[in-house]
């Protein structure tokens, strides 16, 4: 199927003519991950209204690290989830002024000492555009050195690797939830039916 590639781009378009339009914009909340902005906004509608938006000061990168067709994954508890336990991809934010690619191989290393010759970018996204302008990328690590892992204060980690056939079973059992995570798996599974 032709999906029409120019009516799915990001670019203004003339016939889209209702839009959010911002007034003000104050910082409702503050801290050194994160800021809530409470803005006052007309509606696409014409009518007055409020929005919160989440902001993030950078982006964010997951790493698909595969090895011998097995997935490396990071467990820990997260506190928004209630801290229920979450499998995932080693992720994090940039920091300032570092692209993602160097995010990603940072990354990598500090949560699980392991470090890839290489790198393949999966996809870029935008994640919960409703209500946060998160943006990320996705990147497949292959060709894996081992070393010793650094995780910062706020991360208690355990590593495990698991079979890339058995990380798939964990999202259908609804096991591995996390949807950044979902999605590079899910991408290198595409690829490997279809090759590019």
């Amino acid at each position: 199927m032709d999906t029409g590639d120019a009516d799915f781009q990001h670019e203004e378009d003339p016939k889209r003519t209702s839009r959010w339009v911002l007034h003000s914009r104050e910082v409702a909340y503050e801290n050194e991950w994160m800021t809530v902005w409470h803005d006052q906004v007309v509606r696409p509608d014409g009518t007055p209204g409020v929005y919160g938006v989440v902001h993030f000061p950078t982006a964010g990168v997951w790493i698909a690290a595969i090895e011998d067709d097995r997935v490396l994954l990071v467990g820990q508890h997260r506190h928004p989830l209630g801290g229920a336990w979450s499998w995932e991809l080693p992720a994090g934010k940039l920091v300032e002024g570092e692209s993602t690619l160097e995010g990603a191989k940072r990354e990598l290393a500090e949560e699980t000492g392991y470090r890839a010759n290489v790198w393949r970018e999966l996809t870029r996204f935008d994640l919960a555009a409703g209500v946060s302008d998160l943006h990320g990328a996705c990147f497949e690590a292959t060709d894996l050195t081992p070393g010793a892992s650094s995780p910062d204060g706020t991360e208690a980690i355990e590593v495990r690797w698991v079979t890339f056939d058995d990380a798939l079973e964990l999202i259908e059992r609804g096991v591995l939830t996390d949807a950044v995570t979902q999605t590079a798996l899910f991408r290198i599974a595409l690829d490997r039916r279809t090759p590019r």
